[in-house]
C-alpha cells in the first residue's frame, strides 16, 4: 500500500486545530478515550505524571516521550521550554507521541523503577515498551527525530519528487535506505526490527538522474544514505534475509565515524571490532587526507568499524592507549570495545607519505596476527558513556559528607557567643546535555 512522503510540521497552530479535529475521535474509541477523558487530555500540553497516574498514561497511549527530570536541574529547567514548544505539534501526528513529565527526585520510586540515574532524563514508551532517547532536545529537531517513530516501517515513493522529499524531512539523525527496484515485501522483516535505527523506504518509479545521484546502474538496489555524513554506498543483493541483515546493520553506522561521547553510544549493538586512528587534530588538514583514505579502506572491510579522533578533541579517551602528546601521530590501533586493543608490529605510526599503502600494511599486519595485545588504561566503552555521570556522583558524595561533618559540628553543645554563621548554599549538579 503506498503511502506519502514523510511531512515536515512547522505551524504550531496547525496541529493545534489538527488536535482539536481529533479529539473527538479520541473520546469516541473505547476503552482509551475513557480512561484520558478522566485523567488525561490531549490538548498539546505536557502531560504532569506520578505515582497514582504514571503506568495509566503509558498504557493509554501508544507513544509518550517521558521528561524524567528534578526541580532543581538547570539543565531541566533549560529543557522544559523546548518540550512545551514539541508538545502540540507531537500531539498532531498520526499517531500522536504524547510529551509528559514526572519529578524522579521526588517520585523515586519511579525513577528507580527506570533507571534513571541522571537529569534530565529522556525516555520514549512505544506500547509501554520503554527506550532510551539520545536525540537532538530543541524543538524542531526533536519533533523531526520523534516522527520516525510513528512513520510507517517502509514508505513507498512514486517519482523523483517523493524522493527527494523523503530525503529532505527524514533528517540527519539517522540512516536512510532506499530499495531502488525493490518489492516492500522484501525488506519489511529488516524495516521492522531495526524502525528505531533508520529510515526505510522502496521506489519503483524514477529516473536516470535518480540512478546517476544515487550511484547505482541496475536494480534491484539498496541504497544506505548517511545525511550526516555525506555519505552512501550500494547493494546488489544478494537479497536473502541474513545478507540483507549483515549489509543493514553494517550500514547504521558511517564508513569512519568521528569518535565522541555521543557517537560511542552507537556501538552498544554492534560487535565488531573498532579500528581507531588517533589524529592530532580532527580538524587540520592532514586529518582530513587520512580520514579520506580511511574511506577507502573502510569500503572494502566492512568486517570493522573504522573510526577516528583528535589528541586535541578528547584527550581522556586517547590517553587510555597510551597515547600522549609526544606520541607520533596518526596511531592506529584495533579497539575491542571493552578493556582490549592491539598494536600492529612495525605499524606504530602513519608518515604523511603513501598513507593508503601504510593503512594497507596495518590491516593485513592485523588480520595476519602481527599484533600486541595490550590492555586499556582508562574505561571501557561503558565506562566512557558513565564517566561523566560516575564524577558527578563522587562530587556529590564529598559534598554531602563535608554538609554531613559540618552539621556534627555545629550541633555540638559549645559556650554562648555573639557573632553570626555564614550559611552554605546547598549546590546540586545535574547531568549534561
Amino acid at each position: 500500500m503506498a503511502s506519502s512522503p514523510l511531512p515536515i510540521y512547522s505551524s504550531s497552530s496547525y496541529f493545534q486545530r489538527r488536535v482539536l479535529l481529533l479529539l473527538p475521535l479520541l473520546l469516541l474509541s473505547p476503552p482509551i478515550a475513557a480512561a484520558s477523558e478522566n485523567q488525561f487530555k490531549l490538548d498539546g500540553k505536557v502531560l504532569e505524571l506520578h505515582d497514582s497516574n504514571f503506568d495509566a498514561a503509558i498504557s493509554n497511549f501508544d507513544y509518550v516521550l517521558v521528561d524524567f527530570y528534578a526541580p532543581w536541574c538547570g539543565h531541566c529547567k533549560r529543557l522544559a521550554p523546548e518540550l512545551d514548544k514539541a508538545a502540540p505539534i507531537l500531539a498532531g501526528l498520526n499517531p500522536p507521541v504524547v510529551v509528559a513529565k514526572v519529578d524522579a527526585d521526588k517520585y523515586r520510586k519511579i525513577g528507580s523503577e527506570h533507571d534513571i540515574d541522571g537529569y534530565p532524563t529522556l525516555k520514549v514508551f512505544m506500547h509501554g515498551v520503554p527506550t532510551e532517547y539520545n536525540g537532538p532536545r530543541k524543538a524542531d529537531l526533536l519533533i523531526q527525530f520523534l516522527t520516525k517513530f510513528v512513520a510507517p516501517a517502509v514508505t513507498n515513493l512514486s517519482s523523483d519528487s517523493a524522493i527527494k522529499s523523503f530525503i529532505e524531512s527524514a533528517g540527519v539523525n539517522f540512516p536512510v535506505f532506499i530499495g531502488f527496484g525493490l518489492n516492500e515485501s522484501m525488506i519489511s522483516n529488516m524495516a521492522a526490527k531495526y524502525k528505531k535505527k533508520a529510515w526505510f523506504s522502496v521506489a519503483n518509479d524514477f529516473s536516470e538522474d535518480i540512478m546517476s545521484l544515487y550511484d547505482f546502474d541496475k536494480v534491484p538496489a539498496l541504497a544506505a544514505i548517511h545525511p550526516a555524513y555525506n555519505e552512501q554506498s550500494i547493494f546488489y543483493g544478494p537479497f536473502e534475509e541474513k545478507f540483507l541483515e549483515d549489509y543493514i546493520k553494517q550500514s547504521l553506522i558511517p564508513l569512519v565515524l568521528p569518535i565522541s561521547l555521543d557517537s560511542l553510544k552507537s556501538l552498544r549493538d554492534d560487535q565488531r571490532k573498532v579500528v581507531v586512528t588517533i589524529l592530532e587534530d580532527e580538524e587540520d588538514d592532514k586529518s582530513k587526507g587520512v580520514i579520506k583514505v580511511l574511506k577507502a579502506a573502510a569500503s572494502a572491510n566492512r568486517d570493522l568499524i573504522f573510526g577516528y579522533v583528535g589528541f586535541k578533541q578528547w584527550e581522556e579517551f586517547v590517553e587510555s592507549f597510551e597515547v600522549y602528546k609526544k606520541t607520533p601521530l596518526p596511531k592506529m590501533i584495533v579497539w575491542d570495545g571493552d578493556e582490549q586493543y592491539s598494536t600492529v608490529i612495525g605499524s606504530e605510526s602513519i608518515e604523511e607519505n603513501d598513507m593508503g599503502t601504510q593503512v594497507s600494511r596495518f590491516l593485513e599486519g592485523y588480520r595476519e596476527g602481527s599484533v600486541i595485545q595490550k590492555q586499556i588504561s582508562g574505561p571501557t566503552l561503558v565506562g566512557f558513556i558513565n564517566s561523566q555521570f560516575g564524577v558527578r556522583i563522587a562530587l556529590i558524595l564529598i559534598f554531602v559528607v563535608v554538609v554531613m561533618a559540618m552539621i556534627l559540628f555545629m550541633t555540638k553543645e559549645e559556650p554562648l557567643t555573639v557573632g553570626t554563621r555564614d550559611q552554605s548554599d546547598d549546590v546540586r549538579t545535574d547531568k549534561e546535555d
